[in-house]
């Protein structure tokens, strides 16, 4: 496995990003790298079962127009090496490692979902690392209904298989045609990339980050006061992963933070309304 953060990269966009890996400690960890070199890199940290083809290419490559993009797996997950962690905990210093085994000593965090709960807990244990801070259909440690994510998924998944769809059409979109179309266009995204696609998630691995999820649902809130960067929260008005109220506590709780709302939009607000959210992010990340 490569284990160098330096190569020549030939990529122009994320579908044909060339799978890396590095070594931290005795892990190795899968990432893809895309964009301009120098300035402030911005990290992508993915939702649940996410491996690295299931970051929206369209964010990725319109993130890397100006930025140093890059997309890594959790361990344990995809082409990555590892047991996956059954806490948030784990996870943040997990990829704070990774980070530093990188090189970086200041990044930009864009986490969806299970990566917002993921970037969050990064911001808070080292605050010297993050520069700013994106968080996507996510909620806070103890946020409402974040524990009943199994709960509410299961029925949608085994519907999904019923009717052979992939699952994310009824967890990340809304039921009107709006939804329905926008969620087609994102499953069509994500198989754009033909070679050198990543390992799709295994049972035990996807179980055991629904045990972490389940547990940042219940453990006592954070005191989110203590994020003093710019943070930019974007959700759906119907999100029924992790209830869009979340994200408004989000906003009142951090004293830096901009609420984006997408309308008749659910838990992948962001890919459905990706012609928005990246020039906002673009504007927000700054040169």
């Amino acid at each position: 496995m490569n284990t160098s953060v330096r190569y020549l990269r030939s990529a122009t966009c994320y579908a044909e990003a060339p799978n890396l890996w590095i070594n931290v400690g005795e892990t190795p960890f899968a990432y893809r790298d895309l964009g301009l070199q120098g300035g402030v890199p911005v990290i992508l940290l993915n939702h649940w079962g996410a491996v690295l083809d299931n970051f929206d290419p369209r964010i990725v490559d319109g993130l890397a127009t100006r930025h140093h993009v890059i997309a890594t797996n959790y361990r344990g997950i995809g082409a990555s090496g590892g047991t996956a962690p059954l806490t948030i905990d784990e996870m943040a210093r997990d990829t704070i490692a990774l980070i530093r085994t990188l090189g970086f000593k200041k990044v930009d965090l864009l986490g969806f979902s299970l990566g917002g709960f993921v970037a969050q807990d990064i911001t808070l244990k080292a605050p010297d690392l993050v520069h700013k801070l994106i968080l996507a259909g996510t909620g806070p440690a103890g946020g409402r209904g974040i524990e009943k994510v199994g709960a509410i998924s299961w029925p949608l998944i085994i519907k999904g298989l019923l009717t052979l769809r992939d699952p994310k059409t009824y967890l990340f979109f809304t039921s009107t045609a709006n939804g329905r179309q926008a969620a087609k266009a994102f499953l069509d995204r994500l198989k754009e990339r033909k070679a050198g696609r990543d390992k799709g998630p295994t049972p035990r691995a996807f179980l055991r980050q629904l045990q972490a999820i389940k547990a940042w649902g219940r453990q006592a809130p954070q005191d989110l006061g203590r994020i003093t960067i710019p943070v930019l929260i974007a959700n759906g008005d119907d999100d029924i992963m992790v209830p869009a109220v979340n994200s408004a506590d989000m906003a009142q709780r951090i004293p830096e933070a901009e609420l984006v709302v997408y309308k008749d939009a659910g838990h992948g607000g962001i890919f459905q309304n990706y012609a928005d959210f990246v020039p906002k992010a673009l504007s927000f990340l700054g040169a």
